[in-house]
């Protein structure tokens, strides 16, 4: 079960933080301050932790910055009134992977903590192998047979997801908000792009194939043996 430590002042807001996320079948931990989670994380572990900004005794900003200096890489949400551009931008270049402003949505609440723990699952899983595909998330490197290529970070994303998953489909909005994150500005589309640098970088790789899920997305099959015909993806 994926603990979240949960950082708030704001008792209701932290009881009802706390009912949702034991709903959904997350074990949950609260601190009132930036110092008590501090604490707590020198006891114990959190896979994500959501924290409020203005708080007592050490603030959000704070508590993500220390975070950060002590090696932490764990997913930080920030959650706060303050909707400026300014303050967006110093709860990121402190840390943070993402930014809600209050009042809170608790379904969109919920969604974003499921993108970044599948997020932070995708990075801490360094390798994943599908047949006689390697895949190294340290450098970003395809290997096949004696064969490797690096593969620019978004097209590496992308695939890795698709093969941590084969034979599941994914829409284009699931993969931008994993692959790019909920807030980025680009169009769905760019995953059609995207996916066909794909298929044209791996078109001699004949194990395996994104298919295309009409009306839906994508997904990677494992090609039969007697269905190979040596055109790759």
């Amino acid at each position: 079960m994926e603990k979240i430590l949960i950082v708030e002042d704001d008792k209701d807001l932290l009881k009802l933080f706390c009912t949702v996320l034991k709903k959904e079948g997350y074990d949950v931990a609260v601190a009132e301050d930036g110092l008590q989670a501090l604490r707590y994380l020198d006891r114990d572990y959190a896979d994500l932790i959501i924290s409020d900004i203005m708080m007592p005794n050490l603030d959000g900003y704070q508590m993500v910055e220390a975070v950060r200096k002590a090696g932490r890489q764990t997913p930080i949400l920030i959650i706060t009134a303050k909707d400026g551009f300014d303050d967006m931008r110093r709860g990121f270049s402190l840390g943070s992977d993402d930014y809600m402003v209050k009042p809170i949505n608790v379904n969109e609440l919920v969604l974003r903590v499921q993108a970044l723990l599948r997020r932070n699952q995708m990075l801490n899983e360094r390798k994943q192998t599908f047949g006689s595909m390697i895949m190294d998330m340290d450098t970003m490197t395809v290997k096949i047979g004696e064969d490797s290529q690096i593969l620019p970070q978004k097209e590496f994303m992308l695939l890795y997801k698709l093969i941590c998953s084969a034979g599941k489909t994914f829409t284009r909005q699931q993969l931008m908000d994993e692959v790019w994150g909920p807030d980025s500005p680009s169009d769905v589309r760019t995953v059609d792009v995207h996916i066909n640098r794909l298929r044209e970088r791996f078109r001699d790789f004949d194990e395996i194939e994104i298919a295309t899920v009409r009306g839906l997305g994508y997904k990677i099959v494992r090609k039969a043996m007697s269905s190979r015909k040596g055109n790759g993806f």
